[in-house]
């Protein structure tokens, strides 16, 4: 048996290979299919299955891209009720690929139609080797199961019954390859370790340890991260089945002219996708500031609206070409184009700018002594319950969309993230909203407590 784990940073995602001599299925794919078919060339193996633990929230999966470059088929959960072709898959359905055996279990809780897949290699004993428990079962934790409005109470109560009787009876050294890992907002807090053993959970995973039913379901419903708005989207995407890669429209370099003719379309926005300082220095007005430096694709599916089209200000062609990647991930389909020469080409063709001053931690000390300014702490509540600056408003950076009018415009603002990339998302929201007089801190929290403006007490 042959396993190969890949990873996608910031989104935290971990798709497998899996296979024999001459077959292997692929588990939860990504949309950037290329790795898969790399890394089957170059085992000599023939991709012969599609294996999907479930509606993935927090990506678009590239099960439909793969199958039409490999003929494989598709097995998801039967309660996925998905639309295209595809083997439905329900409790205790069995399938093999040479020596190794697939048995599926309904594990809903995170969602309604979860399955974890284990797999028992015939070649070498009876009993199981390997579960994929999808977004189930994590690295010291378990999934989310607040997704769906007004039902988290129901699934966390299933996840319990689905952790306890079936997942947990798997036998301890059977290995857990899960879907997500650290940094993922699929789970509360998930460890950065990318596999583990059933019997290690659970010795050691907080959410097993729970033996209480209703203590369980209490401690995932109350204060879960805030999860992004792309999540409410992906998964139903994912029933349906995306837009094959090959059919979107290929990104195009503008040159500014024909860029500013796009950009006044009302169904077009800009995102710049440069680093903060230099957003700050000088950015086209109204623009979103997504820093590739941050959690780019979460925050994209966060905030941008899914029905309009995208044009990009990048500092190369090929930040722009990984833009568009990365925004597939999340269900932005629509990237048609990006600036041809920068905002130097933007500014050289005589087209008007905007700034945002970036504050040092030394300027942002000396401004918030000024009654008159709002620093503002755009982190989640719980960083923010942690640890913040005496006197700081905290509004989530991403609800600023509808939250902005809880502000005053007319009042100096600061804002403040852990590093700078989020507060300067912020900014160009508050900018969009009317507010001027808009600074952002660069370094965030991080910088100011290193240069000893805030005391260990607060």
């Amino acid at each position: 048996m042959l396993l190969k784990q890949f990873f996608i940073e910031k989104i935290a995602h971990s798709s497998y290979l899996i296979g024999g001599t001459t077959a292997c299925a692929i588990v939860d794919p990504s949309r950037d299919i290329d790795c898969y078919l790399k890394a089957a060339e170059a085992e000599g193996l023939n991709i012969t299955h599609i294996l999907e633990t479930h509606l993935h929230a927090d990506f678009v999966s590239g099960h439909l891209d793969l199958a039409e470059q490999t003929g494989a088929t598709i097995y998801a959960p039967a309660a996925g009720h998905c639309s295209f072709a595809h083997m439905p898959l329900s409790d205790n359905d069995t399938f093999r690929i040479e020596d190794m055996e697939f048995r599926v279990l309904e594990t809903p809780g995170h969602t309604p139609d979860c399955l974890v897949y284990v797999v028992t290699d015939t070649s070498r004993g009876d009993t199981p080797v390997a579960a994929f428990t999808g977004d189930t079962l994590f690295v010291g934790d378990v999934g989310r199961p607040d997704l769906f409005p007004g039902k988290a109470r129901e699934l966390a109560g299933e996840l319990y019954d689905s952790l306890h009787t079936k997942v947990m009876n798997l036998p301890p050294e059977c290995m857990v390859f899960p879907a997500h890992g650290a940094g993922s907002l699929c789970g509360k807090a998930m460890d950065a370790m990318r596999f583990s053993t059933i019997g290690y959970e659970i010795s050691y995973n907080p959410a097993l340890l729970i033996t209480d039913r209703e203590e369980f379901i209490r401690s995932l419903t109350v204060d879960m991260p805030p999860a992004p708005d792309h999540f409410s989207r992906c998964s139903d995407i994912n029933r349906r089945g995306p837009a094959l890669v090959r059919s979107l429209a290929p990104l195009r370099a503008m040159k500014p002219a024909e860029f500013y003719e796009r950009m006044m379309n009302a169904d077009t926005i800009v995102v710049s996708i440069r680093n903060y300082a230099t957003f700050g220095g000088q950015h086209i007005p109204g623009s979103y500031h997504i820093d590739m430096g941050g959690n780019f694709s979460t925050f994209a599916g966060w905030v941008l609206p899914p029905d309009r089209e995208i044009l990009l200000v990048t500092d190369s062609p090929e930040q722009a070409r990984e833009a568009a990647v990365q925004l597939r991930r999340v269900g932005l389909d629509r990237t048609i184009g990006y600036l041809k020469g920068g905002t130097h080409a933007w500014v050289s063709a005589g087209y008007t700018t905007d700034h945002i001053h970036q504050l040092s931690p030394s300027e942002v000390y000396e401004k918030i002594q000024d009654s008159d300014t709002v620093l503002l702490d755009v982190r989640s509540s719980d960083e923010y319950q942690e640890r913040h600056i005496p006197g700081a408003v905290n509004i989530l950076a991403m609800d600023l969309r509808t939250r902005a009018d809880e502000l005053d415009p007319e009042r100096p603002t600061i804002a403040m993230c852990r590093t700078g990339h989020r507060s300067s998302l912020a900014c160009s929201i508050l900018k969009q909203q009317g507010f001027s007089d808009v600074y952002n801190a660069a370094g965030g929290l991080t910088g100011y407590i290193a240069a000893g403006f805030l005391s260990k007490k607060e």
